[in-house]
């Protein structure tokens, strides 16, 4: 996906809409979902899951494969529309709904088995948001919940130049971000992955990863 230049005036939506909208995406080609996600979901038990910054939906519609009932979030009308195509496709319409919201002004009402934020980057939102908006996850969790974050710690080995300015975490970062309380949760796992992350010519390449998986009591 190309990420254009930053506006000095640019809002959330203005940013990701036209590339959603510039995006040749086939109705029937369903988007890959996470494998960091797919690893840390692995034997928890199906319940209601929201996914923050769904894009087209590829992990909405893998949980809903999984038996979850989900809330899809994007800040893109298109992404969104995108992902209820694939959802019918996929033959899991029934269960998921999809809200459009920006998270930075308006966040998800009520609360979740799951709640997941995968690679939840923007160069529209400053750190403080982004720090508010996970806190704000943290806090839709229900008990008994969990919580799941994965995050870059960099660009891409390959990667000489940056396209635009990000202040990446460290796993340690990501968490104290979050600002789990100190009783009534866990923390399942909250480390670095190093990943191959092949660049757009075929160049060998990697990339690290942060994943946080939190449990609510």
């Amino acid at each position: 996906m190309t990420m254009p230049q930053v506006p000095d005036d640019a809002t959330a939506e203005s940013y990701w809409e036209p590339i959603y909208l510039e995006r040749a995406t086939p109705a029937d080609a369903v988007p890959s979902n996470s494998d960091l996600l797919a690893a840390e979901v692995a034997g928890v038990r199906p319940g209601r899951a929201l996914d923050l910054g769904c894009a087209e939906g590829g992990d909405v519609i893998w949980l809903a494969q999984q038996g979850w009932d989900v809330l899809g979030v994007d800040v893109s009308p298109t992404a969104l529309a995108k992902g209820a195509e694939h959802a019918q496709v996929a033959g899991v319409a029934d269960r998921i709904r999809w809200e459009q919201h920006d998270l930075s002004a308006t966040f998800p009402e009520g609360e979740f088995d799951l709640v997941s934020a995968q690679f939840l980057h923007t160069p529209v939102a400053g750190d403080s948001q982004r720090t508010a908006i996970l806190q704000q996850a943290m806090r839709a969790v229900a008990p008994g919940g969990r919580l799941m974050v994965m995050s870059h710690t960099g660009w891409p080995s390959w990667m000489t130049e940056s396209p635009h300015e990000v202040d990446f975490a460290t796993p340690e970062e990501l968490l104290a971000s979050v600002g789990l309380p100190r009783e009534g949760w866990a923390v399942v796992r909250s480390e670095r992955v190093p990943r191959d992350f092949p660049g757009p010519e075929g160049q060998p390449g990697t990339r690290d990863d942060a994943v946080l998986h939190a449990r609510r009591d």
